[in-house]
């Protein structure tokens, strides 16, 4: 039970959001930078049909562990999958406007009216699945305030928004428009690593 408890914090770390940070370029960005992130946002702004595949990193602080994910995301539905790698135990969350649904639990599927309230009831966590959707693909989410910085590669190194503090060590720049390889997300004593191996955009 307590693993299975450890590689569901896990999920819930992801819905908030491997290897060894790089150093970052941070600059405030000049026009040329900042008009490059609003062109990518107006192309990436209804992406909303896609998959990624990867590995997870979460630690609470205390206690941490390792997946592997993929995410599938169908306009305002979503599939979250986590297997573990060595008991290849998996976990899958779904849902969408209608509420949400968590499987691979011990006692069975527990379900809620959306996915943030699932969560907290679970697990007691707070989780940003809408700003989440933005910061995986590289994009400020909506509404709250956010700082950007940027990388040599005019693309962005780290976006600070509702207390997070995610950055960007790499990026598949062999797409058009680019998109990000590694996401790490930081709210201590809350840390999520993100490495995507794959993204299949529709």
């Amino acid at each position: 039970m307590k693993s299975s408890l450890r590689i569901l914090a896990a999920l819930a770390l992801l819905l908030l959001a491997a290897c060894a940070p790089q150093q970052l370029v941070r600059n405030q960005g000049d026009a040329v930078s900042l008009a490059q992130q609003d062109a990518r946002e107006k192309q990436l702004a209804d992406a909303d049909h896609w998959t990624l595949q990867g590995h997870l990193f979460v630690s609470n602080g205390q206690d941490g562990g390792s997946g592997n994910l993929t995410w599938t995301q169908n306009g305002d539905r979503y599939e979250f999958t986590l297997r573990a790698p060595i008991t290849g135990k998996s976990f899958r969350l779904t849902g969408g406007p209608d509420g949400a649904v968590l499987d691979g639990l011990d006692g069975g599927p527990q379900s809620g009216p959306d996915a943030e309230a699932l969560m907290r009831r679970v697990l007691n966590w707070d989780v940003p699945l809408s700003e989440l959707r933005a910061w995986v693909l590289g994009l400020r989410a909506q509404g709250a305030e956010s700082q950007l910085s940027f990388g040599d590669n005019r693309l962005p190194s780290s976006l600070l928004q509702d207390g997070w503090n995610v950055t960007y060590p790499a990026w598949d720049s062999t797409r058009q428009p680019p998109l990000p390889t590694k996401v790490f997300a930081k709210k201590p004593p809350f840390t999520v690593k993100l490495a995507i191996e794959s993204w299949t955009m529709q």
